[in-house]
């Protein structure tokens, strides 16, 4: 039952990246490709592994403007 799938993106000479593609869609594919099934997956990942996350950087929140000085 493991057969190898084939990827459904082919990126002329990069392999790596169409390697990355496979392995999303065979994630996906294992939920029924639900991104709400798949979203609480890795943010179940992401509580269990809270030592390889990387802190999202400084910035503004979306939509709101910054008051002016």
């Amino acid at each position: 039952m493991n057969e190898r799938v084939e990827p459904i993106w082919v990126d002329e000479g990069d392999e790596e990246l169409a390697r990355i593609r496979e392995v999303r869609h065979s994630i996906s594919e294992e939920f029924g490709h639900d991104p709400y099934r798949l979203v609480a997956y890795y943010m179940k990942l992401q509580s269990e592994h809270p030592e390889k996350l990387v802190p999202a950087p400084d910035s503004a929140p979306v939509g709101k403007s910054r008051a002016k000085s």
